[in-house]
């Protein structure tokens, strides 16, 4: 029996999508999966996973490693490669799968394919990675609509970083998305840190 898959998406780049998937996969013991790593092959997003839940978890192998830190179109053009997108698909699991995209929905996997089409044909429930920032209300709102526009589903908002209540209101109230939790800065970023956040999720409805 296959587990339930959910995808991790964000507004855009380094909103925290990654510490986000860790603690989620450490609160629901879960397995993570990221199809398309571009850039720091020496040390990839499924490395750091791996080290902030202390290989207790399933981390399943890329789809489309590749080494330059650029959209994955660019980044597989610079290779000599070409994405297919009929490759990139889902590992089979019993467990919980949270599935982390690169950057935000509208980056190119290839000169036709955005990366909020192959999140159309999975239609796999989005968990939304935000960041609060000047602008994260607009990026945020936008990713919501893109989504809603093509009928994907939202599971709901994970805030990162300092709590603006202000704007999260906003946000909640004009994408009718549900409100999952915030991520806390955390220094140390170490396992025992996942750990404590983990805490606040295990309870999660999604």
């Amino acid at each position: 029996m296959s587990g339930r898959k959910f995808v991790i998406a964000g507004i855009g780049t380094d909103v925290g999508k990654t510490i986000a998937s860790a603690i989620l996969c450490e609160a629901l013991k879960a397995d993570y999966w990221k199809p398309v790593q571009a850039g720091k092959l020496f040390n990839k997003d499924s490395d750091i996973i791996s080290g902030l839940t202390e290989g207790k978890i399933k981390v399943h192998p890329e789809a489309y490693p590749m080494q330059f830190a650029m959209s994955p179109y660019a980044s597989a053009k610079r290779e000599g490669i070409e994405i297919d997108v009929n490759k990139i698909v889902p590992p089979v699991t019993a467990n919980t799968l949270f599935i982390e995209l690169a950057g935000g929905i509208m980056v190119p996997l290839t000169k036709d394919i955005m990366m909020i089409d192959l999140m159309a044909k999975w239609n796999y429930p989005v968990i939304l990675i935000s960041k609060n920032y000047v602008g994260n209300i607009n990026h945020t709102l936008l990713t919501c609509i893109a989504l809603k526009d093509r009928n994907i589903p939202v599971a709901g908002i994970i805030f990162n970083g300092d709590i603006n209540e202000d704007s999260e209101t906003i946000i909640i109230q004009h994408s009718g998305a549900k409100l999952l939790g915030h991520i806390a800065d955390m220094k140390p970023l170490d396992a025992a840190s996942i750990r404590k956040q983990a805490e606040s999720f295990k309870n999660i409805s999604l």
